[in-house]
């Protein structure tokens, strides 16, 4: 059994117990919509530098995001270079998928398969 909370219609939150204010509304386990949230894929909001430089060479793109990072400020070059770890919704990343052209639907699935690497 399961208590579920919403944001906009969708289940984003599933609780085994009553969650007095926030989770109150009562499906079953076997509830489509549980079962789909339950096996939603995970939402990829980070990853490595290794993982991001590789999914950049694989996609072809490795050369154009130089090209591109080139052309910005010191700190994004630094940043570009020496971090560890790329943030899709940090500035740096918004304003390089924006040059590239990218959907946000394009963008969650670069990071998804960069998450798998």
């Amino acid at each position: 059994m399961a208590f579920v909370s919403r944001s906009n219609g969708a289940i984003d939150s599933v609780f085994e117990q009553l969650q007095e204010g926030r989770a109150e509304e009562f499906l079953s386990d076997d509830d489509p919509a549980v079962v789909a949230f339950r096996n939603a894929p995970p939402i990829v909001s980070s990853v490595s530098a290794r993982q991001f430089r590789l999914m950049l060479r694989r996609s072809g793109l490795l050369d154009q995001v130089k090209a591109w990072v080139a052309q910005q400020d010191g700190e994004t070059q630094d940043a570009f270079e020496y971090s560890g770890t790329f943030v899709k919704d940090s500035p740096m990343m918004t304003a390089g998928f924006a040059a590239m052209g990218f959907t946000p639907q394009q963008i969650d699935g670069f990071f998804a398969a960069a998450a798998s690497l």
